[in-house]
């Protein structure tokens, strides 16, 4: 007689930590901040320590910072984590954009520093879930999300704006990107940069910015023209003509000056023009 047995397939263990280094250094550099300066104790266990990921970290950051009258703390979290659980690709673009800043930097010395100080990275982060929301049809959330980042960080991003990952906005004062705007990875730009139209134009009437672009202080990139990957755009220029791909401009309006005097300028950070450029 044939015997048969129910056999029981073992179940995987759902319980098995994942490693994440960067947050791991995150949470090491928040403890030695709170050994080193108690008084910021509380404030590191609330934004970080307290917190089992960059995601939850996040949510609790970008939520702290936009929450108001109109809208709780504890709606806009929700709101944020909903994004981050229906959209993974905006907790991997918030690592690079953090890794970004680290890394271009000079003034950032931790990880830690942007997520808790970097209203840059705080507006991007932000700016990120609205555009999501946006894509979504949640349009009128998405504005609630752009008007809080504009009157809290000073950074006024359409949320239909599409931005690619690796973003650096150093100091980010007075920011403007405008609806149809395209700004692609591994993008650099400094404060007072503004891509916007030239008038009132409808539809597609905004900058096309490539990869490894640097935008210096100060610069306005105005019309539906392209900006070509890992150029430079001096601080102060007006950009109303399409820039080839690996130059220099510089001027009222813009002129092309010179090549951009390395592969990725976004990442060089290199402002300089002539020789001392090299």
């Amino acid at each position: 007689m044939d015997e048969r047995k129910d056999f029981v397939m073992a179940e995987p263990k759902s319980n098995i930590a994942q490693v994440d280094p960067a947050w791991d250094q995150i949470c090491a550099e928040a403890r030695q901040a709170a050994l080193d300066e108690p008084l910021m104790g509380g404030f590191l266990h609330a934004c970080i320590l307290h917190h089992k990921s960059i995601e939850k970290a996040l949510s609790y950051r970008i939520a702290a910072k936009l929450a108001s009258n109109e809208m709780s703390m504890v709606v806009v979290r929700e709101v944020v984590e909903e994004a981050y659980a229906s959209d993974p690709g905006l907790v991997q673009a918030a690592r690079a954009d953090l890794v970004a800043i680290y890394e271009r930097d000079p003034a950032c010395h931790r990880l830690l520093q942007p997520i808790l100080y970097y209203k840059g990275f705080q507006a991007t982060q932000a700016y990120r879930v609205g555009h999501h929301l946006y894509t979504k049809g949640q349009r009128d959330l998405a504005y609630f999300v752009q008007m809080r980042v504009s009157e809290i960080f000073g950074v006024d991003i359409h949320p239909a704006a599409q931005i690619g990952k690796g973003l650096m906005i150093d100091h980010a004062h007075s920011i403007v990107i405008g609806e149809t705007a395209i700004v692609g990875d591994n993008v650099s730009m400094l404060h007072s940069v503004t891509l916007g139209g030239t008038g009132k134009e409808e539809e597609d009437r905004h900058p096309k910015i490539g990869d490894g672009v640097l935008i210096g202080a100060g610069a306005k990139v105005l019309g539906n023209i392209k900006v070509g990957n890992c150029s430079r755009i001096a601080a102060g220029s007006v950009v109303l003509e399409e820039v080839p791909p690996c130059k220099t401009v510089a001027g009222i309006p813009a002129r092309i000056v010179g090549e951009a005097g390395c592969d990725q300028p976004s990442v060089s950070m290199n402002h300089m023009l002539g020789p001392q450029s090299a």
